[in-house]
């Protein structure tokens, strides 16, 4: 295996995808997950955090819809899951430039 802490930031970045172009922040991480988990010290540990963390923007994106209908609370949930989903994977490609372990709050633990 290799350290390859450019490899790692373009995975938490390539998130950021969901705001250019409408998809792929989840696709093109899985992508490079499956690809290179094996090949990249520590893509494993990153890339599921990764998978983790997008999985449950997408849980919360699909709550706030009803609840937005009922009450009017889910443009609340909508604003706060959309500046998380695009504050965290800058704040971890910063962390994983530095060699240090990703944190995104708010996720849920699906795949392990």
């Amino acid at each position: 295996m290799r350290r390859d802490n450019q490899l790692l930031v373009i995975t938490h970045l390539s998130q950021l995808l969901d705001y250019v172009t409408g998809f792929g922040g989840l696709i093109i991480p899985l992508i490079l997950w499956a690809t290179q988990r094996d090949r990249v010290y520590e893509m494993d540990v990153h890339g599921k955090a990764i998978l983790n963390f997008q999985l449950s923007m997408l849980i919360y994106l699909v709550i706030s819809i009803p609840l937005i209908l009922l009450f009017g609370l889910g443009i609340i949930l909508l604003i706060v899951t959309g500046i998380v989903a695009f504050v965290f994977p800058i704040v971890n490609a910063v962390k994983a430039a530095n060699g240090e372990e990703p944190y995104y709050p708010l996720s849920i633990n699906i795949v392990k």
